[in-house]
């Protein structure tokens, strides 16, 4: 008989923490690991525009590995941006270097959100090809599918692009309630379907980010956003693969982050760790949450947060060691490599 990756991947110590069960050391991976601070990401990146290298199968797989090579963390991340499934379907968007993503007609009309179908395999195949090979090679390391959440994939459409304030996304929020709620559960379709489809070719895990959930104050959460996210992740619960749900600055949004399903809460570097667990509540794990930018500090600093991090972490369920925040592109891939090396030794200190 077979052994399937999800056979393999089970016992990894990433899986366990997820799940809350004892685990060998401290499992640490860092969202942004595949990325711009690398210089191998840099040399294959040469002119091939982002969302090209999103939608070709052998350069998402060799940029998803490059860290699992170098650093030997405990999971990959898979390498694409939460724009990709609305490009698949044909979204006018780009991704604008040194802006973010761009969008041609943003949403402002209940007519434009028909552009909004249901996400079918056949629109990302060659993204659930690199899944495939992904888990070949990456044997008993977990691989991590994600998805952006409605709430950050509407802002993007609703403003045209990044915003500071989130003004017209707001305005639209709630004045247009209707078309608002209308907008969120198309989305929270087309995530959940890019989800499935990553879970399906192999991911062992997923993480739903909702990256400016922060700037939405707890009744407004709970009333706009919340049941979207929900619907989310309730739609692939019955995949039984850890659901991580992360946003930045949703220090007072971490329990009922965690309440619309996740199994995982990460944390950024704002909220100590120990206080943000007693906020997620005993039945859920923990993700996080150093400062990305200790990485630039000696390394006698780094490693002493590191510890007070991981000593934090331990009333949790479970912990799985990240930053905060992505790895910033100015980062000493040593530095890195360092901190992984630390993490898992810590046990040993």
């Amino acid at each position: 008989m077979s052994t399937s990756p999800s056979d393999i991947t089970a016992d990894s110590d990433f899986l366990r923490a997820c799940r809350g069960e004892p685990t060998s050391r401290v499992p640490v991976w860092f969202m942004r690991q595949a990325g711009r601070h690398l210089p191998e990401y840099l040399r294959i990146r040469e002119g091939v525009a982002m969302l090209d290298s999103c939608f070709s199968t052998d350069l998402v797989v060799e940029i998803t590995m490059q860290p699992v090579r170098r650093y030997g963390v405990d999971a990959a991340i898979f390498f694409s941006d939460i724009v990709v499934p609305l490009k698949a379907i044909g979204v006018d968007l780009d991704i604008v270097p040194g802006t973010g993503p761009v969008i041609a007609d943003p949403i402002r009309r209940r007519g434009q959100l028909e552009q909004l179908r249901r996400l079918e395999p056949d629109d990302v195949e060659s993204i659930a090809a690199a899944a495939r090979a992904l888990v070949g090679e990456l044997g008993a390391t977990p691989l991590i599918g994600f998805a952006g959440a409605p709430f950050t994939l509407a802002s993007y459409l609703v403003e045209g692009g990044p915003s500071r304030d989130h003004r017209i996304t707001k305005q639209l929020m709630y004045s247009q309630t209707g078309l608002w709620n209308d907008l969120l559960e198309r989305l929270s379709h087309i995530a959940a379907d890019f989800l499935r489809i990553q879970v399906e070719a192999g991911a062992s895990a997923v993480q739903l980010f909702d990256s400016w959930a922060g700037t939405l104050s707890p009744s407004d959460y709970e009333t706009y956003v919340a049941p979207h996210s929900r619907r989310v992740l309730e739609s692939v619960a019955d995949l039984g693969v850890p659901r991580i749900h992360f946003g930045v600055g949703t220090g007072e949004l971490l329990d009922q982050m965690g309440d619309v399903g996740a199994d995982v809460v990460g944390v950024d570097w704002r909220v100590p760790l120990d206080r943000a667990i007693e906020k997620v509540g005993p039945g859920r794990s923990v993700q996080g949450n150093l400062d990305p930018t200790l990485l630039f500090a000696p390394a006698d600093v780094l490693h002493t947060k590191a510890a007070a991090a991981i000593e934090r972490g331990r009333s949790a369920r479970g912990h799985v060691f990240n930053l905060g925040h992505g790895v910033l592109p100015q980062t000493d891939p040593d530095a890195v490599k360092g901190l992984v090396d630390f993490v898992h030794g810590y046990e040993r200190v």
